[in-house]
């Protein structure tokens, strides 16, 4: 077990690819940036965590699951993968991957925005989002598929320490961030493209709002890594990049500079602090004084699971309305009134 080590944020911009064919190329280059880091930071930290973006290998860029399947879905693992754990064998390195647009036989009518954590036997977690950014993906979620067994959360105990993953939207959901603390995650790890407005500087500076609050309430570090392609790469949004560290108090311990561009950040992952405090600590600990019990809301059915695959933005859309009804956001159309 290793107390103390470095993680590196290895933020990308690539075009975006239209087909599956071009990945190979994006992997490559996120491998050199890998060894280059570890390599070039070995005078002075020990870098042995390297986390990249989400969409680093592809983004949803057609309208259809069927065009998505045909043009740049992937099995997971898969050669890229391979390519990753080859590096971790080499450096004694976990990687975090960019994410896949992911199919699998077993659920052959969906895809999935999935991310590996990657070390030298292979892959040790895959995540799959839970909260995708609808109506504008068409992964689906986990919460999507009855019988769904594998856990959505899965938090791997590693010689890093317990590491915990969640995509981009999933961190607007401290629900979901919660699940992973409470199953033993001592570092959170967020793969991210998180567009403009949204991003790193006020006002609207959600990335960074988001990436302290959550690593605050859950006494846990955060490495999140952001998206940093430029507005001609990644149509039609821009990406602020801004990948960071936050360590479990909230403070931001490293931060790329706002704007888009490769850019590499680097902070130290002090695990022994971490387990210290939490040890510690009797006031602040927000996971031991949660009153489960009169937070009744988890209990009650909101956006409902999707019934028919593949997904459309029109059934998601539909969805969403349902949700909204059950919410009082909209008043239902059958009686005018509020629910």
């Amino acid at each position: 077990m290793t107390d103390r080590y470095y993680a590196a944020c290895c933020q990308t911009d690539f075009p975006c690819p239209s087909d599956r064919d071009e990945i190979g190329q994006r992997t490559r280059r996120m491998c050199a940036m890998a060894e280059q880091t570890i390599v070039g930071y070995e005078p002075f930290h020990d870098v042995r965590l390297l986390v990249f973006p989400e969409f680093a290998h592809a983004a949803p860029i057609y309208d259809s699951v069927e065009m998505l399947r045909k043009r740049l879905a992937v099995e997971v693992p898969n050669e890229h993968t391979d390519a990753y754990q080859a590096l971790a064998a080499r450096y004694g390195c976990l990687i975090q991957t960019g994410s896949f647009i992911e199919t699998d036989p077993d659920w052959p009518e969906v895809l999935f925005n999935t991310t590996c954590l990657v070390g030298a036997d292979g892959v040790l977690s895959k995540y799959r989002k839970v909260n995708p950014w609808i109506p504008w993906e068409l992964h689906a979620s986990p919460h999507d598929l009855d019988g769904y067994a594998d856990d959505p959360f899965p938090v791997v105990d590693t010689e890093l320490g317990k590491l915990g993953v969640a995509i981009c939207y999933d961190w607007l959901f401290p629900e979901t961030i919660r699940q992973l603390a409470f199953q033993g995650a001592e570092v959170l790890i967020r793969v991210s493209a998180y567009m403009d407005p949204w991003g790193a500087t006020p006002p609207m500076d959600w990335w960074t709002l988001f990436n302290r609050a959550r690593a605050a309430e859950n006494t846990a570090f955060v490495v999140a890594c952001n998206q940093g392609a430029a507005f001609e790469n990644y149509p039609p949004f821009s990406w602020p990049g801004g990948s960071m560290v936050v360590d479990f108090d909230g403070r931001i311990l490293a931060q790329a500079d706002a704007g888009p561009g490769e850019k590499v950040v680097v902070a130290p992952i002090d695990l022994a602090a971490l387990r210290a405090e939490r040890h510690r600590r009797i006031g602040h600990d927000m996971r031991s004084h949660l009153r489960s019990e009169v937070h009744d809301y988890l209990g009650q059915p909101w956006l409902p699971p999707a019934d028919a695959h593949p997904l459309t933005g029109e059934t998601i859309r539909q969805r969403i309305d349902l949700a909204r009804k059950r919410s009082g956001i909209e008043p239902d159309s059958a009686t005018g009134e509020n629910q």
